[in-house]
């Protein structure tokens, strides 16, 4: 037997697989290795003093003109310094053409994610950038009316409506703080993270969404909305791109165009992820792995069934079904699955879970029957616009990775607390992962072949 180790919620769980089990590193990039660069303020200036495609800040700006500085919300997973490092330099190079501070608006780019507090915010970019401009950094509100321009809509018939700032202000700079394989950067940082769900519906649907680092489909549309935008503008956004090394440390970072940062960032992520399916030459009939009490989703609030049973473990977790597995595969997941709820920040979460999925597990059908309806939920809405509440529709959205149930043909969670969280979702309890793989044994053969995930976010 191999003795593997699993994430399991806030802790692990020792598993006991047959030895036939091939057991592979999930996670981090599998090809080149990405070095931390040695010094991150030195990465970063000299970032913006060679800019890909674009003069460099002080040479896009009139001399007492305005600026947007737009930076990664929270949920975009990096804890180092370099939104404020980023910030802090354009704040220079601003500074250097005449640009006073006052005339300068930070926001965070939050889309349809909930807004963060001050200090929420101060964790991301520090203290005194918060205290320095009061006011003028908050975050953006895809239901502000008032505060969004609608552009119009692109070749392919795909909204693009973009917070007021970007249109006035003579120039916008955009702080990406990491890559996450190929799902955000690039132009989805603006195309979403300051837009509208008029814009975002068209990206985020069941087949929409992609993390593939290749031939992403999802990036194709934002980036017809992009060429659009500045098209529409008659500007072009300025961009820092950054590929982390590790969660705190820079490993590059590009600045300039949009279209030219995402193309150098490109060139290295293609370099630092193999294709998943590079990694084991057959598809397996079992595939293992564990689910940490974690989401981008749930930073600086709490899980819930949704995040733990479908966003994460369906969802960011997810690719691995397909890339490893066999139609019609047996997976197993490892988590405890309390069936907890944080109602401040996920409260149209619950009535999903309650409400909906009772219904249809169906994402297809879900969008259909109720997408419109949580994306116009008054109630839902207000606490997303006045307090810290994810936007309605975004549990919505939360249930698209049960698409993977076209290619698995059950799902096996071991050690839930309580068995019918999850079977609310059409998924088999089992006390233990070695109970599951006696359970899929049974439907595959004694002798199928298994393959375990060690760390799929790590």
């Amino acid at each position: 037997m191999i003795e593997q180790t699993l994430a399991y919620g806030a802790g692990t769980v020792t598993a006991s697989l047959p030895d036939r089990t091939t057991v592979i590193r999930g996670g981090g990039g599998r090809g080149t290795r990405v070095e931390p660069v040695a010094d991150q303020a030195t990465a970063v200036r000299a970032a913006l003093d060679a800019p890909l495609g674009l003069p460099k800040i002080p040479d896009l700006v009139p001399q007492n003109g305005r600026a947007l500085i737009a930076f990664d919300d929270p949920t975009v997973t990096s804890p180092g310094p370099v939104r404020r490092l980023a910030i802090e330099a354009a704040l220079a190079d601003l500074a250097s053409a005449g640009v006073p501070e006052k005339n300068v608006t930070l926001l965070c780019a939050n889309a349809l994610h909930r807004k963060f507090t001050g200090e929420e915010l101060a964790t991301v970019i520090g203290d005194d950038l918060v205290r320095r401009f009061g006011d003028r950094v908050y975050c953006h509100d895809a239901e502000d009316a008032d505060n969004i321009v609608s552009l119009g809509t692109t070749e392919s018939g795909y909204d693009v409506d973009i917070h007021r700032l970007v249109a006035e202000s003579d120039l916008t700079v955009y702080v990406n703080a990491a890559c996450h394989l190929g799902f955000g950067g690039g132009w989805k940082s603006v195309a979403v993270g300051l837009s509208t769900w008029n814009s975002i519906r068209w990206t985020h649907t069941p087949d929409g969404m992609s993390m593939s680092v290749r031939n992403n489909r999802m990036h194709q549309v934002f980036n017809e909305q992009g060429a659009f935008l500045e098209e529409k503008l008659g500007k072009r956004i300025f961009k820092v791109e950054t590929i982390l090394a590790n969660a705190n440390t820079i490993g590059h970072v590009w600045a300039g165009g949009v279209t030219e940062t995402r193309a150098a960032a490109q060139a290295v992520l293609e370099q630092r992820h193999p294709p998943r399916r590079d990694q084991k030459s057959e598809p397996a009939d079992v595939v293992i792995y564990g689910v940490p009490a974690w989401s981008p989703y749930a930073i600086f609030a709490g899980m819930n069934p949704i995040l733990t049973l479908i966003s994460s473990a369906m969802g960011y977790m997810g690719g691995y079904i397909e890339a490893l597995g066999k139609p019609g595969c047996s997976v197993i997941i490892a988590t405890p699955c309390p069936e907890e709820w944080d109602r401040e920040h996920h409260p149209a979460y619950e009535e999903v879970w309650e409400r909906v999925l009772p219904e249809t597990r169906d994402p297809y059908e879900i969008t259909e029957r109720f997408g419109d309806e949580f994306a116009t939920y008054g109630k839902y809405i207000d606490r997303y616009r006045d307090g810290v509440a994810f936007h309605p529709v975004h549990a919505i959205l939360a249930t698209h990775p049960l698409k993977r149930l076209k290619h698995a043909g059950r799902v096996f969670v071991a050690g839930a607390e309580d068995p019918a969280v999850p079977e609310r979702v059409g998924f088999i309890p089992a006390p233990t992962v070695e109970d599951a793989i006696v359970e899929a044994e049974a439907i595959h053969g004694a002798d199928c072949s298994v393959v375990c995930v060690e760390s799929p976010l790590g």
